[in-house]
Order: structure tokens, then C-alpha cells, then sequence
């Protein structure tokens, strides 16, 4: 039953969802090129807010715990298991006076509407998976970024997404990178649950009345042997990750 529902919800989803992109490319565009960076910011912010907004024709629902005061003074090196791509609204929305910029796979800087525009103009790090120098050259330009600027650069080290919830290994060269060129920051780790089941029945239909929860682990400094420092990251990550039954 629940699934024949989200057929008509999932349509109401796709042109709310649709509107708000093509709404807020223009938006961005005027803030960026007329009123500079902090307006493009709070802009994508905003965005982000609406897209979550969005989700709410689905019933979802979310939960951000962060008991941690995270300074702003200082670049962060947000770490968190990849579940889909509605992971990734919250976290520039509860995070966003961190500045967060991500590490995306390079096909997303074109012809996505709003996204594609914050992507290419907001200091994120667009990889071409083919081709691991320029990949190292973005995490490097990344790094340098968040340590001059103290802002935050977020990393989803499984690579893809996990399609039932069920945490990946972590892939450690680019968090490695991002470690040696922002050697002051702070490791923010995450665990995500319930993003998955947004897709559980694929791209269409969506899935109905999740509740996507976000957990913010004690901050790890960067210190000593970098294998140990992620190590201790991804057990972290882990073990906030409700395993599917």
C-alpha cells in the first residue's frame, strides 16, 4: 500500500523538488556575481533548506545530534558514510556555519540546475574517477582551500553509496590528502542512517516516511601515523550505523 502511494507523492516530490533548482540558479548566480561570497553562501544554504523541505511530501523526517562545540576558527575535515544523495542537504544545512565544501564526482559540475552551479563556483573539489592526477590536484586545491580559509571540505570515503545502510571500507587516499594539506584541521566524524531508504525501491518510486538521522562523533585530531588517525575515524563512523536486519 505504502508503495502505491509514493507513486503520486514521489511525482508531487520530483516537480517541488525540480522548482526549487531552477528557482535558485538564478538566485545563486545574483548573489555570487553582484553581492560576493557570503551571499552566495547563504544562499546554497537556504537551497538546501528548501530541498530538505521538499523530502517532507515524502514524510521524511530528520534528526541532526551534534553534542560537540566544533570551533570556526579552525579548517574541518567532515567525514561520513555515503548513503544517497539527500545525505548531503542536511549537512550543508546544520553545518553551514562551517562553510562546507565537498568532494564530488566530476559529472555533477554540469547540467544539474543549482547544483552543478555551487559545485563549480563555491570551492568544492570536482574528481574525474579516470583520472587520479587531476583528482589528487582537486584534493590538494581542496586542502590548501579549507586550511587558508578556515572552511571545511566533506569527504564520503566508502567512494559510492551504500544501497542498504550497510557500511563500506573506507577508500583512505583522498582523506590521506586532505589530511597533508590542511595539517590544522579538526576530523568532524559522521554516521548517517535511514538516507538509503529514500531509494529503497530505486530512483522511482521514492521510499515514504523515513527518518534520516545524523550523528556527530567526539572531533580526532590529526596526529601521528595517518593510517591510525582514519582508522580510528572509520570505527567511529561504524559504529553509529544501525545495521540493516
Amino acid at each position: 500500500m505504502l508503495k502505491i502511494l509514493s507513486y503520486p507523492l514521489t511525482v508531487l516530490f520530483f516537480i517541488s523538488f525540480g522548482l526549487v533548482l531552477v528557482i535558485f540558479h538564478p538566485i545563486q548566480w545574483i548573489c555570487l556575481k553582484v553581492l560576493g561570497y557570503d551571499a552566495h553562501k547563504r544562499s546554497v544554504s537556504v537551497l538546501n533548506w528548501f530541498i530538505m523541505l521538499c523530502t517532507g511530501i515524502l514524510g521524511t523526517r530528520y534528526k541532526f545530534d551534534n553534542p560537540h562545540q566544533i570551533p570556526t576558527d579552525r579548517p574541518l575535515i567532515i567525514v561520513t558514510n555515503h548513503q544517497s544523495m539527500y545525505d548531503i542537504p542536511p549537512i550543508i544545512w546544520f553545518m553551514r556555519k562551517y562553510h562546507p565544501k565537498f568532494v564530488s564526482k566530476i559529472e555533477l559540475g554540469k547540467g544539474i540546475p543549482s547544483v552543478s552551479f555551487n559545485l563549480r563556483h563555491s570551492g568544492s573539489a570536482l574528481i574525474d574517477r579516470k583520472d587520479p592526477k587531476q583528482s589528487i590536484e582537486e584534493l590538494q586545491k581542496l586542502g590548501k582551500y579549507i586550511q587558508k580559509h578556515n572552511r571545511s571540505a566533506v569527504i564520503f570515503p566508502e567512494g559510492t553509496r551504500s544501497r542498504t545502510g550497510e557500511p563500506k571500507p573506507f577508500r583512505t587516499t583522498g582523506l590521506k590528502v586532505l589530511m597533508k594539506h590542511a595539517p590544522s584541521a579538526l576530523i568532524i566524524p559522521i554516521s548517517i542512517n535511514n538516507s538509503w531508504k529514500l531509494l529503497r525501491y530505486g530512483k522511482f518510486p521514492m521510499g515514504l516516511g523515513s527518518y534520516v538521522q545524523f550523528k556527530v562523533h567526539a572531533p580526532v585530531e590529526i596526529q601521528g601515523n595517518a593510517d591510525a588517525v582514519i582508522a580510528e575515524v572509520e570505527k567511529q563512523i561504524v559504529s553509529g550505523i544501525n545495521l540493516p536486519k
